[in-house]
């Protein structure tokens, strides 16, 4: 497949969304609402769960399973008070000594008037802060489409993993392709150069991993993610929350670094 192949493969309506993924994964799942500043966004899901006796707050961002959730859900770009709802649960969570466990599935985070009112930036950037220095393990999986701050809202974490087909980006083929090219239509071409594949984020160590994708088996898939999820959990939290910051540290620090010959 291409890398615009991919793109399209990512944005598929058919791809579970990250609701199931929480649904198959955790048990004894408890949903929390809420930024405790203005209101809840449906676009950003957020709880506590149990993954193999592990409490863990679990994140997601969710585009709907249907076209009246996906209105609801802003089509999985989430305002300012659902990056603020998971501040709020990453806070809990560091508070409590729970592991954060993040799925990420967006195009960007919402851009419209409203958002910018209500702090679109400052949203997520105090969330890039926070998951920066939180004190507890994190981990997020790129389940769908990972696309621009929206996406690092939630993925400054520990372990970053993707799936077979999913995309992550600094910008959408097609604004890319607008900007750069004056032709929306090139984008194809330009997905190419923007390196966004699960493969390509390997090679730039954006990425620690890849799941492959079988959603005719999905029970089978979710429990190998879990399975990884529980190991990485208790490995991470065998470390001290210094070693633990400083690996989460040294992890972006080397992101871009490269050899010329």
């Amino acid at each position: 497949m291409t890398s615009y192949e991919r793109l399209l493969a990512a944005r598929s309506p058919d791809r579970p969304t990250a609701l199931k993924y929480i649904e198959r994964i955790f048990e004894r799942r408890t949903e929390l609402h809420g930024d405790r500043c203005f209101g809840d966004d449906p676009a950003m899901l957020g709880g506590i769960g149990e993954l193999g006796g592990i409490v863990v707050t679990y994140l997601g961002i969710e585009r709907g399973r249907n076209t009246e959730e996906r209105i609801a859900c802003g089509f999985g770009s989430a305002m300012p008070e659902g990056y603020r709802k998971a501040y709020r649960l990453m806070k809990q969570a560091e508070k409590f000594n729970r592991p954060v466990v993040c799925f990420v599935d967006t195009a960007g985070a919402a851009c419209g008037e409203e958002a910018e009112a209500r702090g679109q930036g400052q949203a997520i950037a105090q969330n890039l802060v926070l998951m920066q220095g939180l004190k507890v393990p994190v981990i997020s999986i790129i389940i769908g489409e990972g696309g621009s701050g929206g996406a690092l809202g939630i993925a400054v974490a520990n372990r970053v993993y993707m799936l077979k087909n999913s995309v992550y980006s600094v910008i959408s083929a097609e604004g890319c392709a607008e900007i750069l090219l004056k032709d929306v239509s090139r984008a194809c071409e330009i997905a190419e150069s923007l390196k966004i594949t699960s493969e390509d984020m390997i090679s730039m160590s954006v990425s620690d991993g890849v799941f492959d994708e079988d959603f005719d088996n999905f029970d089978s898939m979710c429990g190998n993610i879990s399975e990884r999820l529980f190991a990485d959990i208790q490995e991470l939290s065998a470390i001290s929350k210094d070693e633990l910051l400083a690996q989460r540290y040294a992890r972006f620090r080397k992101i871009g670094i490269f050899n010329e010959n």
